[in-house]
């Protein structure tokens, strides 16, 4: 009766309903590498140049503006640009190459927090790689299975799986299988016997080096090797950490992803002393990130202050198209290619690339 009307703000805010902040026009460029000018929405990458206004411009609200809000009335871009970014996501013609490390890249994708992405990070990015002319392997060193299950690869009780690998020798090329419209990526499931291996590599003979020996000597050379882990820091994740030249972190928008983290750099830095020598935190990756609030706003800033250039300029958004995929047995990009989740796992996986060849293998 006396509250203030529908439209208006209870705080003397801006009245609700008002035009959606503009962003920037052009396209996101990494390392020299320009995307189509249907990503131009998203993050901007290294190398984009910032546009002044000019002094007749009104002056732009400090308000706070999250990276992932749209510049329009709606979340969903109009249908023509989300078939353009379908079709150069899909790669039909083969036409567009991300670059290729000059040596194999093998990736320690880790967090022993779980629920933070580790495993839709792996799925997309070597879908993403494989889709634009990069040779991939995925090892799913996960019990649970989910890469697996997110690249439809079978993982059901008696199939060849990279615990047959690390128990019984068995080379890691027996056991891969090629992702079913991917010719370039190939899986290494994991079945339920994975969860017995913990106990088993104990009393094996250089426990934590199996992994690495199974990967060496698999005949093909991939680009990139993605190493999909455990949330917890015990054998299967040494292994992993033992066989990788690079660890990517996933860290979710939230305030509770940042307190493992000096855990897991202890346990990486550990390994390196002893075990691996040229093993490196190289490559940081916001997910779960929700326009919607302050809060990942402010765990993005920390994140960003703390690891510095070591972090992806892509920020993976909430996106419902994102969790969907992996019931139907598919990434996001092959799910919905044109959705804001397939985008920005495009835009991280050309960054990735990127940055590997600008510094020569390490991103």
């Amino acid at each position: 009766m006396g509250g203030p009307s529908r439209g208006s703000s209870a705080a003397g805010g801006p009245p609700a309903g008002g035009p959606p902040p503009s962003r920037a026009a052009g396209p996101s460029r990494a390392g020299g590498y320009e995307l189509p000018p249907a990503y131009g929405y998203g993050t901007p990458l290294p190398n984009q140049t910032a546009v002044s206004p000019s002094p007749e411009a009104p002056v732009q609200s400090t308000e706070h503006v999250s990276r992932e809000t749209p510049g329009m009335d709606e979340d969903d871009p109009p249908l023509a640009m989300e078939a353009l970014r379908a079709v150069q996501i899909l790669n039909p013609s083969g036409e567009i190459i991300m670059p290729r490390p000059d040596h194999p890249r093998v990736i320690c994708v880790a967090n022993q927090k779980g629920g933070v992405g580790k495993t839709t990070t792996t799925v997309n990015l070597a879908v993403a790689l494989a889709l634009h002319g990069n040779r991939v392997l995925v090892v799913d060193l996960d019990p649970q299975g989910n890469a697996s299950t997110g690249l439809n690869v079978p993982h059901h009780a008696g199939v060849p799986d990279v615990y047959d690998c690390l128990i019984d020798n068995v080379p890691l090329a027996e056991v891969a299988q090629q992702v079913d419209g991917i010719p370039n990526l190939y899986c290494v499931p994991a079945t339920i016997d994975l969860a017995g291996a913990e106990i088993e590599l104990v009393s094996v003979v250089a426990r934590e080096s199996r992994l690495a020996r199974a990967i060496a000597g698999h005949p093909v050379k991939f680009d990139y090797v993605f190493i999909d882990c455990p949330p917890s820091l015990g054998l299967l994740t040494v292994n992993a950490l033992c066989a990788a030249q690079e660890v990517l972190i996933p860290i979710q928008c939230e305030y509770y992803a940042l307190e493992g983290l000096n855990q897991l750099i202890n346990n990486i830095n550990l390994v390196r002393q002893h075990l691996n020598p040229t093993l490196d935190v190289s490559t940081i990756l916001l997910t779960m990130y929700d326009r919607r609030t302050r809060l990942a706003d402010a765990v993005e800033q920390d994140v960003r202050n703390h690891f510095g250039a070591k972090v992806l300029n892509a920020v993976i958004p909430r996106n419902v198209r994102v969790s969907e995929a992996p019931s139907y047995g598919q990434s996001v990009l092959t799910y919905d290619p044109g959705s804001r989740g397939a985008t920005s796992y495009f835009e991280a996986a050309l960054e990735l690339a990127v940055r590997g060849v600008n510094t020569g293998g390490a991103a």
